[in-house]
């Protein structure tokens, strides 16, 4: 099982009482690379946090965009924040969609933030996509790796197989961002289709309602001319 740890609704001392623990003393804390992706719905002038967990030296990413925006002037521009165990902010995004990515120092919950408290009237739908992943090779232990290349065809296959999964996972990242984007624009056309079909039936409205009130006019115009000549 991974060891990461989504929590929503929680405070951040909360959070960090639950840090997972090891078997042993001697033996290190199991790496894995956990992610999510998932949509989120924001009240109007709320904030939403999710907890992240991860160990120190890991590659965190935060994505997100908004998918549907309500309310006067359907401003998309959200608030995005992430910060460390401690608090300290890490990094600010305020557009439709962006991106949040650092290098965990420590091990801990990180934080982050949703905030829609500009738009006061309407909610917004927003897709999330984060997550932290270990690189299992670096550039420090790159010799030491090539030596074992040499020496062990098994443990060359193992660090190919390494490197396989990496790329793999980045490719899902570029895909989820895609979905991501699709969504959006999904959202974005049935909105307009809506509008327009609306749009399109009150100005139908409007000239069927023009033209009976035209017809109107005109007969009781003649109406009244043909009793003014009767009654002379």
């Amino acid at each position: 099982a991974s060891p990461s740890l989504l929590c929503a609704g929680l405070s951040p001392s909360a959070a960090q009482g639950t840090e997972p623990l090891s078997g042993s003393g001697q033996e290190p804390l199991f790496r894995g690379a956990d992610r999510y992706d998932f949509a989120v719905v924001i009240p109007a002038g709320a904030v939403e946090c999710f907890w992240q967990f991860a160990h120190q030296s890991g590659n965190f990413f935060f994505s997100y965009e908004v998918q549907r925006a309500t309310g006067i002037g359907n401003n998309r521009n959200i608030l995005a924040t992430a910060s460390d165990p401690n608090g300290f902010q890490l990094g600010v995004s305020q557009h439709v969609r962006g991106q949040i990515n650092f290098l965990t120092k420590e091990t801990g919950f990180y934080q982050l933030c949703l905030d829609n408290q500009q738009n006061h009237f309407g909610f917004m739908q927003v897709y999330l996509n984060f997550g932290v992943y270990y690189e299992g090779f670096n550039l420090e232990n790159k010799q030491a790796e090539e030596r074992k290349e040499l020496n062990n065809t098994l443990e060359a296959i193992e660090v190919s197989i390494r490197k396989l999964q990496l790329h793999i996972f980045h490719m899902w990242r570029f895909y989820n961002f895609a979905r991501m984007r699709k969504g959006a624009d999904s959202f974005l056309l049935e909105s307009n289709y809506n509008y327009v079909n609306w749009w399109s039936m009150a100005q139908s409205c409007v000239i069927v309602l023009s033209g009976v009130l035209q017809l109107y006019f005109l007969k009781r115009l003649f109406n009244v001319q043909n009793s003014s000549r009767q009654r002379c």
